[in-house]
């Protein structure tokens, strides 16, 4: 039996709040202005437009039915996605950070549609963030809304503010972990994590 339910982002957007565009790109004309940039010359002119219109894409997730299906054949073993695309925004700098995620969990009675793997890293990639955070929220949401007997998240990014800024480091790159139930048990923990190193 198919199961589904209906998600919007826990997020100001989802109180019926929506990017309001003229707004952020006056913002952003005024921003780049104070920064010393000409936004009249021929190039720039439509630059605040199109930084508004960038900023609401990778802040605005897409709402989404989760769906689940009866655990018919009794699956017991580890489900594992690997490198679902990670794109956000660190909310320190607001430069982006990039990277894949590798998520797991141990079945119970449901069993996640595939696709919705890379929906629930969305749903958590596109706002402000901090790495650590979003691996834990990945983690934690399917392992409250999924109810399987174990989860595992590990979330590996370069960060941009690392890069184009501060130390300027090319390269580096930050892996996160979250575990949740039967999939802290070392042995199977092991498991998780060399399937992810494959």
């Amino acid at each position: 039996m198919t199961s589904s339910l209906h998600l919007a982002e826990p997020t100001a957007h989802s109180r019926g709040s929506r990017p309001d565009l003229d707004e952020a790109a006056r913002a952003a004309a005024a921003f780049l202005r104070a920064l010393g940039v000409d936004v009249d010359e021929p190039g720039t002119r439509r630059s605040p437009a199109r930084m508004a219109r960038a900023y609401a894409a990778m802040l605005t997730p897409e709402p989404f039915d989760l769906t689940t299906f009866d655990n018919d054949e009794g699956y017991d073993e580890m489900v594992l996605v690997r490198s679902v695309p990670v794109r956000s925004l660190c909310e320190h700098h607001f430069l982006p950070f990039t990277g894949v995620a590798h998520v797991a969990y141990l079945p119970g009675d449901r069993i996640l549609g595939l696709s919705k793997f890379a929906r629930v890293v969305q749903l958590f990639s596109r706002r402000p963030q901090v790495q650590e955070r979003l691996t834990q929220q990945v983690a934690g949401w399917l392992d409250e809304e999924l109810a399987p007997r174990g989860v595992g998240v590990v979330v590996e990014a370069e960060h941009s503010c690392m890069s184009l800024r501060g130390v300027r480091v090319d390269g580096a790159v930050t892996r996160t972990c979250a575990l949740r139930g039967a999939m802290r048990d070392p042995a199977t923990r092991a498991e998780f994590l060399s399937l992810v190193a494959g």
